[in-house]
């Protein structure tokens, strides 16, 4: 009986586990994720097909795909004048269907890159750098160029930079880079500064790098960066090519003088304005002056006069070869009055040379209505340099680590173009200690040629510190800078202007080469750092 019990028990309870488990439901987990590129089952007509003749292409895929960012990703060689129409736009589909819209030259080897633009519709998979290639010819061309790019100011070159290559025939001259499409194109899209044209012919070109803002395949100066080789490169060859990316000045040109001020005209610009010369034609007063100065925040030439009475004014704007001539109309405006500031504010670098700047053009100063004192309210001695060229008036002094100085101006301390005299004007500025500063001392190595000039930026690569370097040293030391993090670089000044000199295309002339050290420095407080530098050949 007892054991009849236990057994109905066990019975019992088996059944009820057996009907729960079967009451459940499962939650299907879909498996893992499809990381599998779409496969192409089929292209009509099939790729690297010769004697090309069809006005649509067929490409026929696994699965569902989606055609992501296609404008940018795809590559057409040589280009087309009319786009070919793509499909699907916006949708998914198994087939991408190519609509040609244009004709199609003789015995030409074309390629379609359509970069990772091609992705499964449900993951996003990317089949990556797909190419259709096809000839209209006996046999598809097979030569092949590569290489890499940079940029001669940043660090990292831009995405999306495009490759051409132009033939270089009897009809070939410099200018075709802006007036027509070349004959070869490549782009290194999103992902890479690397480059490779392929399936080319047999010849000679000129190749060109273009950071294209219209995407034309035309050069245009004003938005565009422009690399290139200077040689002719004849194919096939099995050299690689680097191109460096540069921003051109434009071409000098003005544009119309606007009146600012009831005192002052300025003369906007297009260039380089170094040489500009202004001369007013018209009548004026035996008591009339004038000055100029360039704009400190645009692209113009401020030119101050003093105003008498009249409807217009005649200039002649000249520079070298250029001459123009401007009417100005006056108008009966404000005068401007004098606005005196300091571009130094707080701390001072025991470096820095501290001064003043105005927005009239700054012309004398009076030395017994200035002071600068110490922490100590001790008297210092100083000098003053009035640099009429960048309208700035410098204050030298000793400046010593852990101190507070405090410039006093005098009302009438200073005086402009036009006689007007400051107000009551006081700045404060204090410099650290030297325990709160830090030296990095560079070593460069392998410099092939000087001039050179040694910069510390910060990471917008804005210049913090700056050194003229005309022959080797052991070392050479930026001492007692406020601690960050720095990048280092050099410009190779080929012409020795202290400064960087980009390129021009139609010269010939490749910008100055700029080395970057390839890491961050970081300096802390207290610290003496020592960085060997190797340049690059």
């Amino acid at each position: 009986m007892k054991s009849g019990k236990i057994l109905y028990y066990a019975l019992f309870f088996g059944l009820m586990i057996s009907l729960i488990n079967c009451a459940k439901r499962g939650t299907p987990t879909g498996g893992a994720k499809d990381e599998t590129p779409p496969v192409i089952i089929s292209s009509d007509p099939e790729n690297f097909t010769t004697g090309f003749e069809s006005k649509r292409i067929r490409i026929t895929f696994d699965e569902y795909i989606t055609l992501k960012d296609l404008q940018k990703q795809l590559v057409v060689s040589p280009p087309l004048k009319y786009p070919p129409n793509i499909s699907p736009q916006g949708g998914a589909a198994k087939r991408i269907t190519i609509e040609l819209l244009d004709t199609l030259n003789d015995n030409t080897t074309y390629v379609m890159n359509f970069g990772q633009s091609i992705v499964d519709h449900n993951e996003g998979n990317p089949y990556p750098f797909f190419s259709y290639v096809f000839s209209t010819g006996d046999y598809i061309d097979s030569l092949e160029l590569g290489g890499l790019i940079k940029d001669a100011t940043q660090k990292e070159s831009d995405n999306f930079v495009s490759v051409m290559l132009y033939e270089v025939d009897s009809a070939y001259n410099d200018s075709v880079v802006y007036q027509k499409q070349p004959t070869y194109i490549t782009s290194t899209l999103d992902s890479a500064v690397d480059f490779r044209l392929t399936n080319l012919k047999k010849g000679k070109y000129k190749l060109i790098a273009l950071k294209d803002e219209a995407n034309d395949n035309l050069f245009s100066p004003k938005t565009d960066k422009i690399g290139f080789v200077e040689e002719v490169v004849e194919l096939p060859t099995d050299s690689v090519y680097q191109l460096t990316l540069f921003k051109e000045i434009p071409e000098f040109r003005l544009g119309r003088p606007v009146m600012v001020n009831k005192d002052k005209i300025a003369f906007g610009y297009e260039g380089n304005p170094e040489g500009m010369e202004i001369t007013i034609l018209s009548p004026t007063p035996e008591d009339f002056r004038s000055t100029t100065i360039k704009d400190a925040k645009s692209d113009s030439v401020n030119y101050y006069f003093t105003p008498f009475e009249t409807d217009s004014l005649l200039f002649e704007v000249r520079k070298k070869e250029l001459i123009d001539t401007f009417t100005v109309r006056v108008r009966n405006l404000y005068r401007d009055s004098l606005n005196i500031e300091s571009p130094i504010q707080g701390n001072l670098q025991l470096s820095d040379t501290f001064n003043i700047t105005s927005n009239i053009p700054l012309r004398s100063f009076k030395a017994d209505s200035i002071t600068v004192m110490d922490r100590d309210s001790t008297f210092l001695d100083f000098e003053l340099d009035l640099n009429e060229v960048e309208n700035k008036l410098n204050f030298i002094w000793d400046v010593q680590p852990g101190n507070q100085y405090t410039v006093s101006l005098a009302p009438g301390a200073v005086s402009d173009f036009f006689n007007n005299t400051n107000d009551s004007l006081q700045y404060a500025v204090n410099t650290k200690e030297l325990g709160q500063l830090g030296t990095i001392r560079i070593k460069l190595q392998n410099v092939s040629e000087f001039p050179v000039v040694i910069e510390l930026t910060n990471n917008r690569d804005e210049v913090k510190h700056s050194m003229f370097i005309t022959e080797q040293k052991s070392g050479y030391e930026f001492r007692n800078i406020d601690p960050g993090t720095y990048y280092l670089r050099v410009i190779h000044d080929s012409n020795g202007n202290k400064k960087w000199d980009t390129g021009r295309f139609l010269e010939g002339r490749q910008p100055e080469k700029i080395s970057y050290y390839p890491e961050e420095i970081e300096l802390r407080a207290n610290w003496e750092i020592e960085q060997i530098f190797i340049l690059d050949e």
